[in-house]
């Protein structure tokens, strides 16, 4: 703190400006993200809606394609029809099958089996009509009507049970909305209010000394020099010139003391009056010209207070120049490494939202050891390895994905483990992930640039050795584990 009062004032007013605006930037940040986070929750609230709403769609084309062919058999109906059966296929697919006490999801279970019924009362009907097998398409044309009839209804019911629960979610999330504006608008006051406190503080602590500064240098400037001197707080510039105008008063009052004896002296001697006058205006001359005017340095330090407050040079820039590279690098280099259990949190938090987006189709699990997690590790390493394995593990698989993570001790190593029942990996693709020899045009940059390249180059830089992580797969469709070995060197 008295290192920053000791500086100059440009540096003293550019750091409480720059201050002030970084802090307000970092909580508009902060609202900012929070809005949106917020928005981006409204906006998946009616998502299921939106889908039951494709899959009617769907079924009514197949249906009416499928009665336009038998009624004219054209090929363009036909080709309608095969479209309008795939749509409603792939729609049917995403429907959710798990076994759940939910009545809603029951009902979505039950539609997508009574639509794969469908489809294939439909494909029998359209092959008997082009076998011209008038009792297998007329039979199954009714049967297909039955069923179509039967889905309607069910997606109708579970429609309108989706909107009053969505609706009832979104109620919930335009209420927490509505206070987060109300907290934005206290928060942003607040800050704004300890703004212009530091800057009234900052501004009345720099001007004060002016000010006595100014109040003395007029008593000097009328004659006054018995006056208190002004106490030298800081070593700015407006100490600089305080302590110089002390210096000034103290010897002018020397002088004026030297003078008084001199002429006292004197006083009895009358035939050297004149001589001494002559020599007391000698010396106040050349006094006069080698001190400041008081008057004069009066005007002078109340034209530099205004130039300390309002002038803008070029040393300006290279100390704004210098103070951005300062918070760059700070920004840059605090969290190069963070506790494990920031990483796990992270985890949790990423397959949570995961799961609220895909309908909870990733099951997750932990074993991780509690005396652990405060051992540090880079920061951003395991996020990336559980997206690359939901990405091109369980995505790119049929049934239920599941993701396990644990963290052991195994000898004096640190052990964390990513396993995944995905698609898995041949013994080529992983020699080239680890090697970092992969074809940049099969690498995925949906974790948002960090890929695995990334990943393994930071794990070696921080544990000085190549073996820091492993890769291991029995094959194709039968998943992987990541493991990550980091020696025991103290938390």
């Amino acid at each position: 703190m008295n290192r920053f009062l000791n500086s100059s004032l440009q540096t003293k007013i550019i750091s409480v400006c720059v201050f002030a605006n970084v802090l307000i930037f970092v909580v508009n940040i902060f609202l900012l993200v929070g809005i949106n986070s917020m928005s981006g929750d409204m906006d998946m609230v009616y998502k299921d809606n939106r889908a039951l709403n494709e899959l009617t769609s769907a079924l009514d084309g197949v249906q009416d394609s499928m009665t336009l062919y038998l009624s004219s058999k054209t090929s363009d109906s036909l080709e309608n029809y095969y479209i309008h059966a795939q749509e409603l296929a792939n729609l049917a697919q995403e429907l959710d099958d798990s076994i759940t006490d939910l009545s809603y999801r029951r009902m979505e279970r039950n539609i997508k089996y009574m639509i794969m019924n469908y489809l294939d009362e439909v494909e029998g009907t359209i092959d008997g009509k082009r076998g011209r097998n008038v009792e297998k398409y007329r039979a199954g044309y009714e049967r297909s009507a039955e069923l179509y009839g039967d889905i309607k209804a069910y997606l109708s019911r579970l429609n309108l049970e989706l909107f009053v629960v969505n609706s009832d979610n979104f109620s919930s999330l335009l209420t927490a909305f509505r206070y987060f504006e109300i907290v934005a608008v206290v928060v942003m006051t607040l800050v704004m209010i300890g703004n212009v406190f530091i800057v009234t503080s900052f501004v009345k602590t720099m001007i004060l000394p002016l000010k006595k500064l100014s109040d003395s240098a007029d008593e000097v400037s009328d004659g006054n020099f018995d006056i208190v001197l002004p106490n030298v707080h800081y070593n700015d510039e407006v100490g600089i010139v305080i302590g110089a105008f002390n210096k000034m008063v103290i010897s002018i009052r020397d002088y004026i003391e030297r003078l008084r004896e001199s002429l006292e002296k004197e006083k009895d001697m009358q035939e050297k009056e004149l001589t001494m006058e002559a020599h007391l205006k000698d010396a106040q001359l050349k006094y006069l010209k080698a001190q400041i005017n008081p008057h004069f340095l009066f005007n002078t330090l109340n034209a530099g207070a205004q130039l300390a407050m309002m002038e803008g040079a070029d040393r300006t820039y290279e100390y704004v120049q210098t103070v951005a590279d300062f918070f760059r690098y700070n920004v840059k280099n605090r969290q190069d490494t963070v506790r494990i259990r920031e990483e796990v949190n992270l985890v949790d938090n990423y397959i949570q939202i995961l799961n609220v987006r895909f309908s909870g189709d990733i099951g997750y699990d932990k074993q991780v050891d509690e005396r652990l997690l405060d051992y540090k590790m880079p920061s951003m390493i395991l996020q990336p390895i559980v997206e690359n394995a939901v990405n091109h593990g369980i995505r790119e698989m049929a049934g239920e994905g599941k993701i396990l993570l644990k963290v052991y001790r195994e000898d004096d190593k640190l052990c964390i483990s990513v396993v995944d029942n995905g698609k898995g990996m041949d013994e080529e693709t992983i020699e080239e992930i680890l090697s970092g020899t992969r074809n940049p045009d099969k690498i995925s940059y949906d974790n948002n640039g960090m890929g695995m390249d990334n990943v393994i180059s930071r794990l070696r830089i921080f544990a000085g050795t190549q073996d820091v992580i492993s890769i291991q797969s029995g094959g194709t469709d039968m998943g992987c584990e990541v493991k990550i070995s980091l020696p025991l060197g103290g938390n």
